[in-house]
């Protein structure tokens, strides 16, 4: 099967994501829609087969097995939902909800209409995590205790929806955090979270009104079933010294490992195994991950599948969210 790929959004992760897959060869782009002129050219750039049609509905009547949606976060689940009732296979950016019970309302269409659902959660699929992820499910670090998770992001989005709860759901939490909360949970095999504790801030104090304001500074401490803890950081427009401070730090008994970026780039990740003081190496840059995940996800389409029950950890991630923010 080679499906045929519909996109809704064409910014520039759109795009990003549109290039990656066509370059996997595995799927034919047929239609495009974004209301941005520019957007929509540059699309048909990467895909010039494809036609541009005006919004969901008219993608939607396309001939289309999937849709890639790469819209601002408010839409995601209606988006999301009206996809799959149609009986597409859905790949979506994070977050796939605002809150626990929209991304519960989508995995649920997705299971109805027995058809695949992918989230852009792209740090599973560096060559960093490939190199940890297996000492971790071997038991080669021991008893893992300790997991620091962190994402300071020193610029911070540049759309206004971004700093408007009713439209992004939250701030640096679920605009970041939900790749960190994903990762440390996955990594170890979705242990149940028993306990979250956090403080969120906006510019350097307590967030006073959660339904006026994001916040852009958070921490959370996540007390895991087994005894382990889970410490979140994540920030926009933090005084870091760097553009970006990323990194996921496993702590166990008989060992270490780190997933770290280089010199403060968003995308050169370096992967560490730790002896007491001696570190040894994992993974290097240069790795070209972003577009792995959405790749992923159309070589499991063109092999067939359909609802993967996995989805239901989406929900997992976004609870731990809405426990975050306290709702």
């Amino acid at each position: 099967m080679r499906p045929r790929l519909g996109f809704l959004g064409t910014g520039w992760i759109g795009r990003h994501r549109m290039a990656a897959l066509a370059a996997s060869g595995l799927a034919e782009i047929v239609a495009v829609a974004d209301p941005d002129d520019a957007c929509a050219a540059e699309a048909l750039t990467l895909a010039p087969d494809a036609r541009r049609v005006d919004g969901l509905d008219a993608l939607l009547a396309a001939d289309i097995d999937a849709v890639v949606i790469a819209t601002p976060s408010a839409a995601h689940a209606d988006q999301s939902i009206a996809a799959l009732n149609a009986g597409k296979a859905v790949f979506c950016q994070k977050p796939l909800g605002r809150t626990g019970p929209e991304v519960a309302e989508v995995v649920a269409a997705a299971r109805r209409a027995d058809r695949l659902l992918g989230v852009d959660l792209s740090y599973r699929h560096t060559a960093a995590m490939a190199a940890i992820r297996p000492l971790l499910d071997a038991g080669s670090l021991g008893h893992v205790f300790g997991v620091d998770v962190t994402f300071h992001n020193a610029w911070g989005p540049d759309k206004p929806w971004f700093y408007d709860p009713a439209l992004s759901g939250g701030g640096c939490v679920v605009d970041l955090g939900v790749h960190l909360i994903d990762l440390a949970l996955w990594s170890l095999g979705w242990p149940e979270v028993a306990g979250v504790e956090s403080r969120l801030y906006a510019k350097g104090a307590p967030l006073a009104d959660p339904a006026r304001q994001v916040e852009d500074y958070a921490t959370a401490t996540l007390d895991l079933a087994g005894g382990t803890v889970v410490r979140l950081a994540c920030s926009w427009g933090l005084q870091a010294g760097r553009e970006a401070v990323i990194a996921a730090e496993f702590f166990g008994t008989e060992g270490g490992a780190s997933l770290r970026n280089v010199n403060g780039s968003f995308y050169d990740l370096r992967a560490e195994r730790h002896h007491h003081i001696r570190a040894e190496s994992l993974a290097e840059p240069p790795d070209d991950w972003g577009g792995r995940a959405a790749v992923d996800w159309l070589t499991r389409l063109a092999q067939g599948a359909r609802f993967d029950d996995d989805a239901r950890h989406l929900v997992t991630v976004a609870r731990v969210i809405d426990r975050i923010y306290g709702r």
